[in-house]
């Protein structure tokens, strides 16, 4: 008798990481804290080399394969998603600037570590990692490259972007995120070990209400706009996707959900061309629950470590965010990794407050991915009104 292997995923390992790390933090000797520090501190100056490579690796072949298509049925369907997407990224700044000085007043869980527990959870030793570029060279690159080859077909430089995407998919896939749980167990072993783990915790829950009660009123808007163009009941039109939402919920895959959106947004109403072309398009960069999630814990993040963000540079943030989160949901883990440069080079995130933000972004991946698919046949909806209006 063939046993199958047991297939533990992402989120599940994340949060077994958590646990573990809080258990341990909390009996953890001097010795046991100082390993920790030098895991996560070598881990973390990796993360910091690669950030760059990943943005460029992604979002350059990303933004040079939107310039196949159909004309204007590319340019409507891009321009649509990529609103949704920054839409999506100013409504939660706007609901959580508002929501969150009364939920998380008085949190100090990513504060100043109490005197005394810097010295015990020292690392033992650093070892630097300079990355080859900066990241705001890296997307400056990336969109010169992909604008550059956008529509020009295959060409040698084109070829070597893809591959190098294909190298960078690779080192994510194999290092980077089964890497991921120890690093976050990693810090979480620290928080616990400074005594702040109850405030920390607190805030993750808190956070994630929220961002699941958001995306449930974003789909809701979504497919109002999108009866107010097409036409219809728009309830009738989120009931029909629910098949996609429940399925993207299991396999948290953009691209594996396809099928399943497809055929319901067919179902919908959508001309089947039309929907041929769209959500597979959509799967790939509209990414307008992504969006949700990061600003809203980026936002979290800032608050209770007391950093305060004017509004310009969220405005930037959240517009860079939704270009460097391109070709994202073909890679495991894909937005967020797309997001660390932006999140660094903008909002000024250190390593800690990185780890952090991937922790909570895969502790709510399946709502993200749920959210995507579904706002996918909202968009396929307007989308084939607006065009077949236009010819």
């Amino acid at each position: 008798m063939v046993r199958k292997k047991l297939k533990v995923g992402l989120l599940a390992r994340v949060a077994i990481a958590i646990a573990t790390g809080i258990l341990l933090g909390l009996v953890a000797p001097p010795w046991l804290a100082r390993t920790a520090a030098t895991v996560g501190g070598l881990f973390g100056n990796f993360l910091g080399f690669s950030i760059p490579l990943i943005i460029l690796a992604l979002v350059a072949p990303g933004i040079a394969e939107i310039g196949k298509g159909a004309g204007k049925l590319l340019v409507l369907t891009v321009a649509i998603a990529y609103g949704s997407t920054i839409f999506s990224g100013f409504f939660t700044y706007g609901v959580c600037s508002a929501a969150y000085p009364w939920l998380l007043g008085g949190s100090a869980g990513f504060g100043e570590v109490p005197e005394g527990a810097a010295d015990s959870a020292a690392a033992y030793f650093t070892v630097e990692m300079p990355p080859v570029m900066s990241v705001m060279t890296a997307l400056i690159l990336a969109f010169v490259l992909g604008i550059s080859l956008a529509g020009r077909g295959e060409t040698v430089l084109r070829r070597g972007l893809t591959e190098l995407r294909d190298v960078i998919t690779l080192l994510i896939e194999r290092a980077i995120i089964p890497l991921l749980p120890l690093y976050i167990a990693c810090i979480f072993i620290g928080i616990a070990s400074s005594g702040q783990v109850g405030s920390v915790i607190s805030v993750f829950l808190k956070i994630i209400a929220v961002i699941f009660v958001l995306h449930i009123v974003l789909l809701l808007i979504y497919y109002c706009a999108a009866a107010a163009v097409a036409g219809g009941n728009p309830l009738r039109y989120l009931r029909t996707m629910l098949p996609a939402y429940l399925t993207a919920l299991g396999t948290q895959s953009s691209a594996a959900t396809i099928p399943v959106t497809l055929a319901q947004t067919i179902r919908n109403g959508v001309d089947r061309d039309v929907a041929g072309f769209v959500v597979p398009l959509c799967a790939t960069i509209h990414l307008s629950g992504s969006m949700m999630k990061i600003t809203g814990c980026a936002l979290a993040i800032l608050m209770v470590s007391g950093t305060a963000v004017p509004f310009g540079t969220m405005a930037g943030f959240i517009l860079l965010l939704g270009i460097a989160m391109i070709a994202a949901p073909g890679v495991p883990g894909g937005a967020i990794m797309a997001a660390l440069g932006v999140l660094a080079s903008v909002l000024g995130f250190d390593e800690r407050m990185l780890g952090l933000m991937i922790a909570l972004y895969i502790a709510m991946d399946s709502f993200g991915t749920a959210c995507n698919v579904t706002g996918d046949g909202a968009i396929a909806i307007a989308v084939d009104k607006l065009y077949k209006s236009g010819r």
